[in-house]
């Protein structure tokens, strides 16, 4: 068993701006567990090449409070940014490791990452993000048209087909644009207008649409899917139905509800209950990022980490 001051599960960019502030604040072992082998796995899996990455969602104005800030920028820089980080703080970032296992014993946490690694730290900070956990449509995905159902941002998209993008947001948005450059593309989305997209990604995709390379279904929603021939049939409330090569569904990410509750955190509805500094109900155990925010964004996952680290420092700066 490997002892650390404090654990950190996940090395997105909450949990590496927790490691920073950690290892800023004075902490001496830090060890942040990530399952992939790279970092920042969300935007490496489902960012497109070129994306563009805001600090804020939809302009919130979060100023930073911490050590972290960076710019609007592209994929590969904000990558860049986040690896100089990595290298310049020095951060003991244990990849391939998926946490499985969080039981509180007595004033320590025992963390299990698969069966040969086993973790032992009186603090402990959840910062898994949400989009590792697609929502899913309610209705049932046949295992027939499984190959041509998708979930989120596509790195190398179809060309020359018939797509059908589900949702509402900036990622839907995106995806739509993205895919219209090679394919005939439309969106679905239940609402009869759009209310979550930032101003360019609206303007991106009004345009696409007078252009006649994004067809719009608003007002749309969706009853079921099924194979017909090599296409998927879908049906909508109402009655029409259309046929696609491939659909993209952007629906945002779920909170870990059941790994949540496992290490015994209370929940107010679907979301945690947490202080003002992140800490649960279960005592040393925190979380940052996307676990803690109506409405998330990188700037806030930067801030969410000082915050908590402050917290910790002043509750537990005897024990760490």
């Amino acid at each position: 068993m490997e002892r650390a001051d404090i654990l950190i599960v996940g090395a997105g960019p909450a949990g590496i701006a927790t490691a920073v502030e950690a290892k800023v604040g004075g902490i001496g072992k830090v060890v942040v567990l990530e399952k992939a082998d790279h970092i920042c796995d969300t935007i490496v899996r489902l960012y497109h090449p070129g994306k563009r990455v805001d600090p804020n969602f939809q302009d919130l104005g979060l100023k930073p409070i911490g050590t972290l800030s960076f710019k609007t920028t592209t994929k590969e820089k904000f990558l860049q940014f986040i690896q100089k980080v990595v290298k310049k703080y020095d951060l003991d970032i244990r990849y391939k490791h998926t946490v499985d296992r969080v039981i509180k014993k007595n004033d320590f946490f025992e963390v299990r990452a698969g069966k040969d690694y086993l973790f032992k730290a009186p603090i402990v900070v959840l910062a898994i993000g949400i989009f590792g956990r697609p929502v899913k449509p309610k209705y049932k995905i046949p295992k027939e048209v499984r190959d041509k159902v998708f979930f989120g941002m596509p790195l190398s998209g179809p060309e020359n087909k018939t797509v059908l993008v589900v949702g509402g947001g900036n990622t839907a948005a995106e995806t739509a644009c993205l895919l219209s450059e090679k394919n005939k593309v439309f969106l679905s989305y239940r609402r009869p207008q759009f209310f979550r997209l930032n101003p360019v990604n609206m303007n991106k995709l009004e345009e696409k649409s007078r252009q006649g390379l994004i067809n719009l279904l608003l007002n749309t929603d969706i009853e079921g899917i099924e194979p017909e021939g090599g296409q998927v049939k879908v049906r909508f409330k109402g009655g029409e139905t259309m046929s696609f090569d491939a659909i993209y569904y952007c629906l945002g990410g779920a909170t870990p509800q059941s790994f949540l509750q496992s290490i015994g955190v209370e929940l107010e509805g679907k979301r945690p209950k947490i202080g003002p500094d992140g800490e649960t109900n279960v005592r040393g155990l925190f979380l940052v990022g996307d676990l803690v925010a109506e409405k998330g964004s990188i700037m806030f996952a930067f801030n969410s980490a000082k915050i908590t680290v402050e917290g910790i420092l002043r509750k537990y700066g005897n024990v760490i």
